[in-house]
């Protein structure tokens, strides 16, 4: 089997990886995002709508998409709104399909959609478990998956993976979250090298926010039917509920984390942190990892 070395020597002619080239232009381009009809999402449609870029929102909370939809038209921009719970690879399909129907491309991927959740692993049922894995990362799946060749046929094209800080530094009480967000690191990162020098006009980012404002605090009001409420599943996290939602509630603003990514794309950075600060994490794992020591706590 080959080495580090051996893949890395088939990129270009000095052996090294090329990252191709930032997208220079979002006007007029077209942009699809899932989550779109709150938090992150709809800071992206706001920001990207600003930029002159077409827009197409997607979401599995249908009065907050029209919502969200309505709001994107008065402000003038030019807005698909298509219900889909990404999990479902029928679901990501049609918006794609969509998608093309009405502006015949896309260019900007952001597979966004997710939820989270605090409990103790032996409270956590397999439905939660499939809830969870199935929006945060076969969404991301499907998203890349089933969106691939349109990006490709592109002269320009980049995706944006949502993930998290959890899938650097596993925090306790996060299971399925940490387990989602660490594989979409992964598979960002893998795609990252194989596209480098097999699609470089194809970009590749994962996002990875620590405390934002958004819903995800409320997301148990998508939950599907087998979920048992956190709450009577595992009350005796509900005071270390209520901090997690302060801490999110006291995050930054998703209009911030929106300008973030959107510098991060024009950068074509891999990994775009949200709070420079969690860079550390990342040192201090692998730090703890490479002495073989046990992992410290923040």
């Amino acid at each position: 089997m080959l080495g580090y070395r051996g893949f890395q020597s088939r990129g270009a002619s000095n052996g090294l990886i090329n990252a191709g080239e930032p997208m220079r232009e979002f006007k007029g381009r077209v942009a699809v995002i899932t989550g779109g009809a709150s938090g992150i999402g709809l800071a992206l449609a706001r920001s990207l709508g600003a930029e002159g870029m077409k827009l197409v929102i997607a979401d599995v909370d249908e009065a907050a998409l029209k919502a969200a939809e309505a709001e994107l038209k008065a402000a003038g921009r030019e807005v698909l709104a298509q219900r889909t719970d990404v999990s479902k690879a029928e679901d990501v399909k049609a918006l794609a399909d969509a998608a093309v129907a009405r502006f015949g491309a896309v260019n900007l991927l952001f597979n966004n959609a997710g939820v989270g959740g605090f409990q103790r692993f032996e409270t956590t049922g397999a439905a939660t478990w499939d809830w969870i894995i199935g929006v945060n990362l076969w969404g991301v799946i499907h998203g890349c998956r089933i969106f691939m060749p349109i990006l490709d046929a592109q002269d320009e094209a980049h995706i944006v993976n949502t993930a998290s800080v959890a899938g650097i530094y596993s925090y306790q009480f996060l299971h399925p979250y940490n387990a989602a967000k660490a594989a979409v690191v992964a598979l960002s990162e893998g795609m990252w090298r194989e596209f480098a020098t097999t699609k470089p006009h194809v970009g590749i980012s994962v996002l990875l926010p620590a405390s934002v404002d958004t819903a995800i605090v409320n997301d148990e009001r998508n939950a599907p039917l087998g979920h048992v409420k956190r709450s009577e599943a595992d009350p005796a996290l509900a005071e270390f509920r209520k901090m997690y939602v302060a801490g999110i509630s006291a995050g930054k603003s998703p209009t911030e984390v929106a300008q973030i990514t959107l510098q991060g794309i024009r950068e074509r950075q891999l990994h775009i942190f949200t709070h420079p600060e969690t860079r550390a994490m990342v040192t201090m794992r692998a730090e703890d990892i490479a002495a073989g020591a046990p992992l410290r706590s923040l």
